[in-house]
């Protein structure tokens, strides 16, 4: 379902944090998909460690998502095993027969379903026989005498499961089958929503500081759930058994009311909960590192529509970047202040380490799953960042040298020549912010404007050259003196511009709106001319 569809549940929770009630439905809608509360927890914590939602929101969708992991307890209870050959066969032929990735995940799920139903009913099965085991008892015995360790052992189970839902699923088929008694079914369970914190501590545990508060959150919020249950489950016992008097059905509705009862406890006071985290997880005193990235989601290298959307947007911080460092290139020619080259220098090395990490994050990505639109997505993204890398590494190691040189030679272009280095670096900086839009909209329009550019900023360099001869010929003395650095300037402003244009071919190549090639055809075989 993440793989799938896991981009539009992160559409369903962004738009449903308004408040904590909206927030709270949105938890229970996604999860009830996904099946699991984890995976809507480390959504909302990449959100929250995002800043795109808030702490209280975040707790909101937490309580509304292990509500939803209730639902699918419910309906998986039921016996459904005549459902799971179904679903076998028709996930099967949607993952064999469909070209559409969405198809094959449905495929996917479908087949996980049938999994699902065919394990549950292999336990009720296979725990048939316990029941006449000598040992159980045994093992039993001390989880029944001390509530306390069967709260650790169930939790510690559903942690090595990762899955509270599973371990829930599993108990009900235990009680079900009378292997396991009751009332520590019903402690089991408890230890199960308290063993369901730990997975989501780990996996943020080296997030920033608003994610990691999501989990200690809910690891807060159960911690005072169980205290609280605890204690009261032999005078709950018999008021669940008035709902039905299936065991198994007694453990899953236990599990619904515990929590609904949090969800009731907690939903008014998420805002005083969410100080209590701020407390134990404080923001950072030091400034963030420009080089830390910012949007590289790590949960979701096994969802390709997510991993290259969060790819997407670092790689325009890296564009950002180096917009900026192109706007103070100029900067440095015009002031000669030294302190500008450091702080550009200093920006490349940014866009450097940035470039890793996304290159890094990039091969990690599952490209099993992908389908052609987003392998081609994929190709993009690596091209723009690396592209964008290469026009740092032109500001830095060409351009800023040049700035040196004339700063230390004390040299000064002619009030021409600096207005033609201004005029193409005013083209080029348009080229670069033109680039990150095509790069985000894919628009073929303005592929095409790009391009088009691209031959305006040619054409001014023809023009820049040729008034630059002129001037050599009038014998200028600032000509002279700085007419290798001149030349270099535009040479490598128009290096950068080409890096950018790269963007755009891929999208006008799809269309049909570029030739393969811009040689004409020869007229004749061996010959360039035409000729025998």
């Amino acid at each position: 379902m993440t793989r799938g569809f896991g981009a539009s549940l992160r559409v369903v929770i962004g738009k449903g944090t308004k408040n904590r009630f909206s927030s709270f439905v949105a938890g229970i809608g996604v999860t009830a998909l996904l099946q699991s509360a984890t995976a809507t927890i480390l959504i909302v914590a990449t959100f929250a460690g995002q800043g795109m939602v808030t702490t209280a929101a975040a707790l909101a969708v937490i309580l509304g998502a292990d509500v939803g992991t209730t639902l699918v307890a419910q309906v998986l209870t039921f016996d459904l095993s005549w459902l799971a050959p179904l679903l076998m066969v028709v996930g099967y032929v949607f993952f064999k027969r469909e070209k559409s990735s969405k198809l094959k995940n449905i495929g996917r799920i479908l087949i996980g379903l049938a999994l699902m139903l065919f394990a549950l009913g292999w336990i009720r099965a296979s725990a048939l026989p316990l029941k006449e085991s000598e040992t159980l008892p045994l093992i039993l015995q001390p989880l029944q005498n001390d509530v306390i360790l069967a709260l650790m052992v169930s939790a510690a189970i559903t942690w090595v499961v990762h899955s509270s839902l599973a371990f829930v699923l599993l108990v009900t088929s235990l009680v079900g089958s009378g292997v396991l008694p009751l009332p520590l079914g019903l402690v089991m369970v408890l230890g199960a929503n308290l063993g369901g914190t730990i997975p989501p501590i780990i996996a943020t545990m080296k997030d920033s500081p608003p994610a990691f508060r999501i989990a200690i959150g809910n690891l807060f919020m159960r911690l005072v759930g169980v205290a609280v249950a605890a204690p009261l489950v032999a005078h709950v016992q018999p008021w669940i058994a008035d709902l039905n008097p299936d065991p198994a059905r007694q453990i899953v509705n236990f599990h619904m009311v515990f929590n609904v009862g949090l969800a009731l406890l907690f939903l008014p006071l998420v805002g005083v909960v969410a100080r209590v985290c701020v407390k134990a997880a404080p923001d950072k005193q030091d400034p963030d590192d420009p080089a830390q990235p910012k949007y590289l989601d790590h949960k979701a290298y096994d969802s390709p529509a997510i991993a290259l959307a969060s790819a997407k947007r670092e790689t325009l911080r890296m564009a950002d970047l180096v917009e900026r460092m192109l706007a103070d290139s100029l900067r440095t020619f015009k002031t000669n202040d030294e302190n500008v080259i450091r702080q550009v220098r200093e920006q490349d090395d940014v866009i450097d380490k940035l470039y890793l990490a996304i290159k890094s994050y990039m091969a990690r990505v599952t490209e099993e799953f992908m389908d052609k639109d987003e392998a081609a997505q994929y190709i993009q993204i690596l091209t723009f960042a690396t592209n964008l890398e290469h026009s740092g590494d032109v500001i830095d190691k060409n351009l800023m040298p040049l700035a040196l040189k004339k700063i230390r030679n004390q040299h000064s272009f002619s009030g021409q020549g600096f207005r033609e280095i201004e005029r193409i670096h005013g083209l080029v900086l348009d080229s670069v912010r033109l680039a990150q839009s095509v790069f985000m909209s894919g628009d073929v329009d303005l592929a095409r404007r790009l391009i088009e550019e691209k031959e305006k900023i040619r054409q001014a360099e023809i023009a820049a050259s040729v008034a630059h001869i002129e001037r050599l010929r009038e014998g200028i003395p600032e000509t002279f003196a700085t007419s290798s650095l001149h030349m270099d300037i535009i040479r490598d402003l128009r290096r950068i511009n080409t890096y950018m244009c790269t963007v755009a071919y891929p999208l006008l190549e799809s269309a049909g709106e570029v030739r393969a090639t811009r040689l004409l055809p020869r007229k004749g075989p061996g010959s360039a001319s035409g000729g025998a």
